[in-house]
């Protein structure tokens, strides 16, 4: 019966989100044969689908197009994928073309209405929606503070989301009096039954009281409040994550691991 399940979501998964949601501002997105890129982004990002289609010396050349694109520009670029893709050789052509294996995530999916909960924080901690520049700097900010790199581009970043689709775009904070402890955002795309749980990084002396928690709660009662027939809600999880959201009753479905070429 789960595997059922998990082989229907991952269906609804491969057929509803391969693509990219428009970043708005100077972004755009492009398409090259089976494969879906952004352009003007803080940095390249390629997608496609479950199958390119393509394999041996025309898939190499495929992955050098993309390479090279991004080089002429003198950026960086993601090339996201997942671990049922197929051809399986991808992540094997994609390292023979220089670009380095990241950190793989989880991809898990639920349903948002049993998600939805009121959020429960420590005392003195509240929850509201933002949308002003001032607080997205802020944001950006602690981002930085967490990765321990610059972060900067994020306010730019959910600043054109907010502006490019106001109504798809739910960006919230978590704060103890002035000091915002964690962010989280909520984004969809019009005709996608499924709602994605972005951000959730909490500051190190915030972890462990049910923040992330309260985060993933009210994201899902803004998703089952959508008037959509179901909604499901998803999530690139972190090994630290995964296990919070899978006891939350999300459902791990593939993984996902990015593979970066940098100039």
């Amino acid at each position: 019966m789960k595997d059922t399940l998990i082989n229907q979501l991952r269906t609804a998964y491969d057929a509803q989100l391969r693509g990219v949601t428009p970043p708005g501002g100077s972004a755009r997105i492009e398409k090259d044969g089976p494969l879906t890129r952004v352009v003007g982004w803080h940095r390249g990002f390629v997608t496609g689908p479950r199958d390119l289609g393509v394999c041996g010396a025309e898939l190499d050349t495929l992955i050098a197009r993309q390479r090279d694109f991004y080089a002429a520009r003198g950026e960086a670029v993601e090339w996201k994928t997942r671990a049922h893709d197929l051809p399986a050789v991808l992540p094997d052509r994609l390292t023979a073309a220089g670009f380095v294996a990241e950190d793989s995530e989880t991809v898990l999916i639920g349903q948002s209405a049993d998600l939805a909960a009121d959020p429960v924080l420590p005392d003195g901690v509240t929850l509201r929606r933002v949308t002003a520049r001032s607080d997205l700097e802020r944001i950006a900010a602690m981002e930085s503070t967490v990765w321990g790199e610059d972060w900067s581009w994020l306010a730019d970043d959910l600043t054109a989301r907010i502006e490019n689709a106001p109504e798809n775009t739910i960006v919230l904070v978590a704060e103890a009096r002035t000091e915002v402890v964690c962010a989280a955002w909520l984004v969809f795309k019009d005709g996608v039954d499924f709602g994605g749980l972005w951000g959730g990084s909490t500051l190190k002396e915030w972890r462990g009281q049910g923040i992330y928690r309260a985060m993933v709660a009210r994201r899902a009662q803004l998703a089952a409040a959508r008037d959509l027939p179901y909604v499901y809600v998803y999530v690139d999880a972190s090994a630290d994550s995964a296990p919070i959201l899978t006891r939350l009753g999300l459902h791990a479905v593939t993984t996902t691991t990015p593979y970066v070429w940098s100039p």
